[in-house]
């Protein structure tokens, strides 16, 4: 069984290495930097974007607040990506991962409006009121290519339980084994039964109960988190200036760390600071965009800057304090370089006495509200290519493979996201490219011309 697993294993991380070559890398990259500079630059909106997400919209279609919408993203956004992933592209790619990974997240945030945009503008309005949209509705009405559409569903629902479900139930069990004595398969099944329990109760309220849990958390775990990492930076503070000039020199250079592929190159370095910029703030892979249509706004570029602004905080902040956190740490403390998989638990046992307890509460918050948000994804997928009856089943699905994530191999989880995210990036990605013109046209009237204030009904069909 062991060596099934085994080869399965390596078959996945050959078909990720595959797809995660320098085509994704240049496509990905490539598009984020040109809705940039065609877009003129809309990262310049981010405070006016934070504001529009605390901001109370009136007389607007949809089924959840701004704020609402944007915390669902961010809880299924913000999750072992931020942890895991950073130490694991650290540890695989160098520190210079760290770099790239930062600036996916800057260039990113106009591939993450750009798709919100696109896929509000072509939202629907069902027959009992609720609003359905993403990049499945802007391929299907925008670029009238239906089979696109229905292609990106169902990567998507099949994504949702890989990066969405098994990688964070995975995480969560781990977690959670290290926190008691009796680290074992009982242990983890006992965890797998609890977690499905309380997750099936949640999402059988669907976007509204799933938004009113994510609301309450995101805040609180995101400040706790954030908060561990600015103790370590201060106990670090004489490290902060040599591990930024490591990390920009690493990053064209390329040495791994701690049994990595050492000497692989700018090539190898960007591959997994990319792969997991994107694992962490998923601009390009058009997730976001499904619960962004159904925020209350009153025209797609208000609720398209709303997004664009949780990659700031996903990336910009949290990835990247993680990513300085850890690479501080191994100025202070080399001997670290060789933990790998663990990096990031040995990084925060230096806080006393409250370390671990806080990076446990940031995994266990950060893993649960990503099958929160992420289930919501899925769901949308599902309906729109089966219909709203087969939603009980895909959350009865949903539910078993929390429990099956809890005690997988955490190498098969991992390198089956990755493939899952490529596939994904791309039909999406050629919907925001195919669709720019309008993009930039529509961005130039609704920010440019400050027209954000108009209300615009069309999408409401």
């Amino acid at each position: 069984m062991e060596n099934i697993l085994s080869n399965i294993e390596e078959l996945l991380q050959n078909i990720s290495g595959f797809l995660w070559g320098l085509p994704m890398i240049i496509l990905l990259l490539g598009t984020h930097i040109f809705l940039t500079f065609r877009l003129k630059v809309p990262q310049r909106k981010l405070f006016t974007a934070i504001k529009l997400s605390v901001k109370k919209e009136e007389g607007s279609t949809g089924d959840v607040s701004p704020f609402a919408a944007l915390a669902t993203a961010l809880a299924a956004t913000i999750g072992t990506g931020n942890i895991v992933g950073v130490a694991t592209a650290i540890s695989l790619g160098g520190p210079g991962a760290v770099l790239w990974c930062w600036l996916t997240g800057i260039f990113g945030m106009s591939t993450k409006y750009a798709e919100s945009f696109v896929g509000i503008k072509y939202r629907i309005k069902t027959e009992d009121g609720k609003m359905l949209g993403g990049p499945m509705y802007a391929l299907e009405k925008g670029l009238k290519q239906k089979w696109l559409g229905t292609l990106f569903a169902l990567l998507t629902a099949i994504a949702a339980f890989g990066i969405g479900n098994s990688v964070q139930a995975n995480a969560i069990s781990e977690n959670i084994c290290e926190l008691v004595p009796f680290n074992s398969l009982g242990t983890k099944i006992i965890v797998g039964i609890l977690l499905s329990a309380i997750v099936g109760i949640v999402i059988i309220g669907g976007v509204k109960s799933i938004s009113k849990i994510c609301t309450r958390l995101v805040p609180f775990m995101a400040l706790f988190y954030i908060l561990g990492c600015i103790y370590i930076l201060i106990v670090n503070y004489q490290y902060i200036i040599p591990a930024i000039q490591w990390i920009c020199a690493d990053a064209f250079s390329g040495s791994a760390v701690g049994g990595g592929a050492a000497g692989g190159g700018i090539i190898l370095v960007a591959r997994y600071g990319i792969a997991r910029g994107l694992f962490s703030n998923e601009a390009g892979m058009g997730s976001e965009p499904i619960v962004a249509a159904a925020a209350q706004t009153r025209n797609p570029a208000r609720q398209a800057l709303v997004s664009s602004s949780g990659v700031f905080w996903d990336t910009v902040v949290i990835c990247a304090m993680t990513g300085l956190v850890i690479v501080t740490t191994l100025l202070d403390k080399p001997e670290l370089a060789n933990e790998n998989g663990i990096l990031t638990k040995k990084v925060f046992e230096t806080i006393p006495y409250i370390g671990m307890p806080l990076l446990s509460f940031g995994m266990l918050t950060f893993a649960f509200s990503t099958i929160l948000g992420w289930c919501y994804y899925g769901e949308r997928s599902i309906e729109y290519l089966l219909g709203k009856r087969s939603l009980r089943y895909y959350r009865l699905a949903w539910v078993i493979v929390v429990f099956i994530g809890c005690v997988m191999s955490l190498g098969v989880v991992w390198s089956f996201a990755e493939i899952m995210n490529a596939l994904m990036a791309i039909p999406n990605l050629i919907a925001v490219l195919f669709l720019s013109n309008l993009i930039a046209r529509e961005t130039n009237y609704y920010v440019w011309k400050k027209n954000l204030h108009e209300h615009n009904d069309q999408f409401t069909h």
